[in-house]
């Protein structure tokens, strides 16, 4: 859990240093911060405003994942053990591999690298004046601290067992405290899908959007491999990131609409604010 919440730290630290050489223009301007903040709100006080559309969806996403866990957690689970020997995984011998070099580093997507996208975004639009890259690079600071929000909410009421503890695939023991080691559902997961869904929904090129959901979806399959997570967490995960990274974006893009936002500049010789949205 500590992994999850400094990634949710690291983008609200992030929000913040953005917004470290803003300007104010009375009346007519949404900080970068308060942007952020609307857009935290909005993901939260979203479901008094659903109407049935929202709430069968929500339905639907629910029984996706109540089945895979009677389904496929077990099966799921006991694949990955033959494929990665990990040494939690039942009856494997001293010898056991305990790591997959390259799905460690497909994880980070979902952690460390997951920071490297967002300031990638930001610092390519503002090198090259790209106003489309700056409100990705808000978009996606703003959906990272917004999943990870709903994420570590989630995990804290649901309190459920790692596979590699093994305690079966229905150990949930409920709210015990801010400290524990849930599983369900997987920070790794949710974040890597908040970024695919936020990249996705800004390029209409079909290749952005199946390399995003694509590295998105592996991150999910390393943290199974690795005996972090079962099926039904990272389907869990998928779920909630897409639909914070998706929301957020189409919410922002309304906001956009009716605001300017002053973002800042950095350069090696200058400082200073940018103005984006539509005139």
């Amino acid at each position: 859990m500590k992994s999850h919440l400094n990634l949710g730290l690291s983008s609200f630290l992030c929000a913040a240093l953005l917004s470290t050489a803003q300007i104010s223009l009375a009346g007519e301007s949404a900080s970068f911060p308060t942007i952020v903040g609307d857009d935290v709100k909005y993901v939260f006080t979203a479901p008094a405003n659903w109407e049935k559309e929202e709430w069968v969806n929500l339905g639907w996403a629910t029984l996706a994942v109540v089945g895979t866990s009677v389904i496929a957690d077990r099966p799921v689970r006991d694949f990955m053990c033959k494929q990665s020997k990990m040494i939690s995984c039942p009856d494997v011998g001293s010898n056991a591999e305990v790591k997959n070099s390259t799905l460690t580093t497909i994880e980070n997507f979902g952690q460390t690298y997951a920071l490297g996208v967002m300031g990638g975004f930001y610092l390519v639009g503002v090198i090259s004046d790209n106003e489309k890259s700056v409100q990705v690079s808000q978009d996606l600071v703003a959906a990272s601290l917004s999943s990870a929000l709903v994420n570590q909410s989630i995990k804290v009421i649901a309190n459920r067992s790692r596979p590699r503890d093994n305690q079966g695939t229905g150990d949930f023991k409920g709210y015990s405290g801010l400290n524990n080691n849930s599983s369900f559902p997987s920070g790794h997961t949710t974040e890597a899908f908040t970024l695919a869904s936020v990249i996705a929904s800004h390029y209409e090129e079909t290749w952005v959007g199946v390399t995003a959901y694509s590295v998105a979806g592996l991150v999910g399959v390393a943290r199974m491999y690795h005996d972090a997570h079962f099926a039904s967490d990272v389907v869990a995960s998928a779920l909630i990131g897409t639909f914070v990274g998706k929301s957020i974006v189409k919410h922002n893009r309304t906001l956009r609409t009716n605001k300017v936002v002053l973002l800042p500049m950095i350069g090696p010789d200058f400082a200073g604010a940018q103005v984006v949205g539509n005139f």
